[in-house]
């Protein structure tokens, strides 16, 4: 029976260690055991840059079943607000989690249904608006029906939010996405960057989130160790999709008028948060989450302001320009229903040919 080593992580084991040693096929062991390493591996390379801060680790229990660790690195001279969650819950799935479910097209049943998820979040926002943020997930889900079958599915992403518009960065960012998504299919990147253009977007206000980059649920084929593996690559990417990036712009000069428009970007970042993520949603009607865990997405810093406008000649509007489907004339309920083709035909045209040129 294999030792596993906790040292390699930032915290215990979620469930038991013994039970894990003796059953490390299963897949909800080699989930926990994938995140707990992701994990610890993001929080060394962010301490490695930020120099002697630490992240401060908060391991907690679900009085339901399961727990999680919450690493946050706060104040820091690179890093405004770092958080890499793992949780490992299990228990019965509440009726408005499982109708968030239903709504995707999950075919649950009625009543109460025994689930097991466990997944790595992290939401890091640097000081410098040079730096990008970034945003990465990846979840596993079992679900127990009334006649005993399990319903499994692993869902995830990486996606970046730049303040100040670098091609090359994004380029950077993208085929590091797909290099990782060419090992396992190489149709999964094409799909699921335009899965990612397609949820990151911001309704009421016309815009996405950031420049995209993979998004994917619902994910249970070709069988279950291909998707644990394919899981496995993309997580194992976000150091080498994001760390070159902030390494190369963490130096650089910025203006007062720079971080005030980094504080409006990150005030769009908590519109999406709270009123669109799924995940977000699905933490906060699970009965016992924990919501200091569920809301650490959210910036130390942000701001709005009334009717703001850039330049249109400026740094700012060029990012607008690319984050923004401008509908003249057209009115709400077109703009909802014109949302799906305009945003592939127009914005996926422009990040596959700007950012990701190998791609022709």
């Amino acid at each position: 029976m294999a030792k596993i080593k906790v040292s390699n992580f930032m915290g215990e084991t979620v469930t038991d260690q013994d039970w894990l040693e003796k059953n490390l096929n299963d897949m909800k062991s080699r989930m926990e055991l994938m995140i707990l390493k992701v994990q610890a591996d993001v929080c060394h390379a962010l301490e490695e840059i930020e120099g002697g801060k630490k992240f401060q680790v908060d391991q907690w229990k679900r009085l339901q079943g399961g727990g999680g660790i919450t690493c946050v690195l706060q104040d820091g001279e690179v890093f405004e607000k770092a958080g890499v969650n793992i949780s490992v819950v299990h228990g019965e799935l509440s009726q408005a989690a499982a109708q968030q479910m239903r709504t995707r097209g999950k075919k649950l049943s009625e009543g109460k249904l025994p689930f097991f998820a466990a997944g790595v979040s992290s939401v890091i926002h640097p000081r410098n608006p040079n730096v990008p943020t970034i945003h990465f997930n990846y979840r596993y889900f079992e679900v127990q029906e009334e006649d005993g079958t399990i319903q499994w599915w692993f869902g995830g992403g990486t996606d970046l939010t730049p303040y100040i518009l670098d091609e090359e960065d994004c380029h950077h960012f993208h085929q590091t996405l797909k290099q990782a998504c060419d090992k396992h299919n190489p149709s999964y990147y094409s799909k699921f960057k335009e899965w990612c253009d397609k949820y990151f977007f911001i309704q009421h206000r016309g815009e996405c989130r950031g420049i995209g980059g993979i998004f994917f649920d619902d994910v249970d084929s070709p069988t279950q160790d291909k998707a644990f593996q394919f899981v496995s690559s993309c997580a194992k990417a976000v150091i080498p999709c994001y760390i070159p990036i902030v390494k190369k712009n963490k130096e650089k000069g910025y203006s007062y008028a720079d971080r005030q428009w980094q504080l409006l970007r990150r005030g769009r970042y908590v519109e999406f948060n709270l009123i669109y993520d799924r995940g977000t949603k699905f933490g906060l009607y699970t009965p016992g989450s924990r919501h200091e865990s569920i809301l650490m997405s959210l910036p130390l810093y942000a701001k709005w302001e009334y009717c703001h406008k850039p330049d249109p000649e400026s740094k700012e509007a060029k990012l607008l320009d690319v984050l923004k489907i401008k509908r003249v004339g057209v009115t709400e309920v077109l703009v909802c229903q014109l949302f799906e083709n305009e945003l592939r035909q127009c914005l996926m045209v422009w990040r596959s040919t700007v950012f990701l040129q190998t791609e022709r």
